[in-house]
């Protein structure tokens, strides 16, 4: 049955890269991978966590004098935290003047986030738009992303599913007659690459994409190129090999590593692992465009 209650990192309104026309981008948090180069790294887990911005601070000590667990001390005028005492709790969040302290993680109904959704019907309507329910995982929390796709299929609102793919077909062959769209991540093709880079085999992943595919799905494959990782020409033919494999294919996405997501890293305290890796060229990724081509596939960079 499915739930009415889920945790959602944000809902971005306003988004061009996500599908098509202007969307609503949903967060939901979760994911069962920990891709190197992951660009959310605040949706990966499922719990709330503390996202905190050095540079607005203002060494006020307010927070410092809300935290019950002495999880944030000063140490000469600079304030630091504790995450092993901290609990989350957002007293300091609360208590801080400068915004620089903010939790990410809520829990949300069905009606909340549809509520949400539905504010920008108007902007969907005009521009072929809808929802994109992306993350993390939102196949991570498949009762409450049922409840959404089918709510936005009654309402007639266009909905999309950016997937990594990692989850039981079951849980697919519950959605997948109220998604509109399949935005599938395709990563790499070598399954024990696929395991250093991101912690799962990638055999269940094609196995549901093939799936989605043979029974008439609507599907645009995304691939991350990362430089030095999945960018050589034999690692491109193969993802070639595979995608013409795919009835119903409408595109395929070429999106160029970047090192945005640095900061976030640091904002939660955890170790970016990809820091010495840089975007790749722009003529690199139109060769890798060029060779995709060759197999008469539909290519597009950037999402």
């Amino acid at each position: 049955m499915a739930s009415n209650l889920g945790i959602i990192s944000n809902i971005q309104k306003f988004s061009i890269h996500d599908g098509p026309g202007i969307r609503t981008t949903v967060f939901f948090k979760g994911c069962p991978l920990r891709c190197k180069w992951c660009h959310n790294p605040e949706t990966q887990l499922t719990d709330r966590e503390l996202i905190l911005w050095p540079g607005r601070c203002i060494s006020c000590g307010a927070c410092l004098v809300s935290c019950e667990q002495s999880a944030i001390s000063s140490d000469a005028g600079v304030i630091q935290t504790d995450r092993t005492k901290c609990i989350v709790c957002g007293d300091c969040v609360e208590k801080c003047y400068a915004q620089s302290r903010e939790i990410v993680g809520r829990e949300m109904s069905v009606e909340e986030v549809m509520e949400e959704i539905e504010r920008d019907r108007l902007f969907y309507d005009e521009s072929g738009g809808g929802v994109t329910f992306s993350g993390g995982e939102p196949m991570f929390q498949p009762d409450f992303l049922e409840a959404l796709v089918r709510k936005c299929k009654e309402k007639e609102i266009h909905n999309a599913l950016d997937t990594c793919g990692f989850a039981l077909w079951e849980n697919f062959d519950r959605i997948r007659d109220y998604v509109d769209l399949f935005l599938y991540d395709l990563k790499q093709m070598d399954d024990i690459q696929h395991q250093e880079l991101t912690g799962v085999s990638n055999q269940l992943i094609l196995d549901n994409l093939r799936k989605l595919s043979e029974r008439g799905h609507n599907l645009i494959l995304r691939v991350p190129i990362i430089s030095g990782i999945n960018d050589n020409q034999e690692q491109v033919r193969q993802i070639g090999e595979f995608a013409i494999t795919l009835p119903h294919l409408i595109r395929l996405d070429l999106l160029p590593y970047h090192q945005i997501a640095m900061e976030k890293y640091q904002r939660l305290d955890k170790v970016y692992l990809l820091r010495e890796t840089h975007p790749p060229t722009v003529e690199g990724v139109n060769e890798i465009a060029q060779v995709l081509r060759s197999y008469n596939l539909p290519v597009k960079i950037g999402g």
